[in-house]
């Protein structure tokens, strides 16, 4: 059920497992075909860009929120900045509802690794200037039934197969 409760005795899996599962799912099969619409589980990869106009793409970036509604977020290894950020791509979904999740660091409007970090944590009014991502080397194992939402935030190329 999610959100720190257990599952109900019919193994039901939680709806962020799900859709974290169907994110998966489009970016192993990114094709080029059909009109979309701009939720997470718009096909084909991509169709967060822009609907009428596709770009390559090879993550659906994506946040999580925790029970209070808070972002999630991980640390990474990186740049001088403080290294933590709540934008993730998935890599592998397993064993019902655990995920590995790569970070992604934020890239601000100067080019540079977005600082999200503020005096009392996560600094939600710096993510006014974000312009990107940037894969980074850090990964997390989850368990998505933990987690009460998703949100995906963009369709973007990090060279991930490259």
């Amino acid at each position: 059920m999610g959100c720190g409760k257990k599952e109900d005795i019919h193994g039901t899996s939680s709806c962020v497992c799900e859709v974290v599962r169907a994110i998966k799912d489009i970016q192993d099969n990114a094709e080029d075909t059909c009109e979309c619409e701009t939720n997470c589980f718009s096909e084909p990869l991509g169709a967060l860009v822009s609907p009428k106009k596709r770009n390559k793409a090879d993550t659906r970036v994506f946040v999580l929120s925790t029970a209070d509604g808070s972002p999630f977020h991980a640390f990474y290894t990186g740049s001088d900045c403080n290294c933590v950020s709540i934008f993730f791509r998935v890599e592998d979904v397993f064993d019902n509802c655990c995920a590995v999740l790569r970070v992604l660091a934020p890239i601000g409007k100067d080019g540079d690794t977005l600082d999200i970090v503020g005096h009392k944590g996560i600094d939600l009014s710096k993510i006014c200037e974000l312009e990107g991502f940037v894969r980074t080397s850090s990964c997390i194992t989850v368990d998505l039934k933990c987690f009460c939402a998703v949100q995906c935030i963009a369709d973007v190329d990090l060279n991930i197969c490259d």
